[in-house]
């Protein structure tokens, strides 16, 4: 679950910060200082300063009863629609949706995310074209409130206690799936509808009733 093995950092904006972690779990406590870097060097030509550190692309869509907070940077065609709710620390890629009633907070979206509809996405990194069905969830704290240990191959302790998925390039995640804390989806991965997913799924493999499959 190397960044260099899940992720193409050409789209995203902090391709230059991912390059200094080898695990996305570490970046997590550094998205807010990302962001407001990245922020404070944008073109104001290009991007709108709403407020504190919330920047928007001049071409981004933002609903009327959207809430931004910040800090929070919108790319370029990106669509934030009726009631998402942005509670900030949100990098948001180009030609993504963040849809009706979504939530994020502490994130990394990569260019062409689509969280369209209930999602609720925290502590979480979704790579390029990765989509998440109706009502999928992240899931980023245990329940007896202990750090996450992302468990596969080997184990990884993250010495964080909130932690939430990290979606690879191309991730399909079906409706009403709870992606539990420490979840890592590999590359062009599918997971089946309410799914209840944790540990590592391998790259080009279908998640189904608790069981993996590779994709033929």
């Amino acid at each position: 679950m190397e960044i260099k093995l899940m992720y193409d950092l050409n789209h995203t904006i902090a391709k230059e910060y991912f390059n200094k972690y080898k695990y996305p779990y570490e970046i997590l406590p550094n998205i807010s200082k990302i962001i407001e870097e990245i922020g404070n060097n944008l073109d104001l030509s290009e991007y709108d300063k709403l407020k504190d550190n919330v920047w928007v692309h001049k071409t981004a869509k933002i609903y009327p009863t959207a809430y931004i907070e910040g800090p929070t940077i919108i790319g370029k065609n990106t669509e934030v629609r009726h009631c998402a709710f942005i509670r900030g620390k949100a990098l948001v890629g180009n030609d993504c949706v963040v849809g009706n009633s979504v939530e994020l907070k502490n994130v990394i979206l990569f260019d062409n995310v689509q969280v369209p509809h209930y999602n609720y996405v925290g502590d979480s990194i979704l790579g390029y074209k990765a989509h998440m069905g109706a009502g999928s969830i992240t899931s980023n704290v245990k329940s007896d409130k202990t750090n996450v240990v992302i468990k596969g191959d080997i184990n990884l302790e993250t010495n964080l206690k909130k932690v939430g998925a990290f979606l690879a390039d191309y991730v399909e995640v079906g409706c009403n799936s709870v992606l539990n804390p420490g979840t890592v989806v590999l590359r062009n991965s599918n997971i089946y509808p309410l799914s209840s997913v944790r540990g590592v799924i391998p790259e080009k493999s279908i998640y189904k009733n608790g069981k993996i499959v590779k994709k033929y």
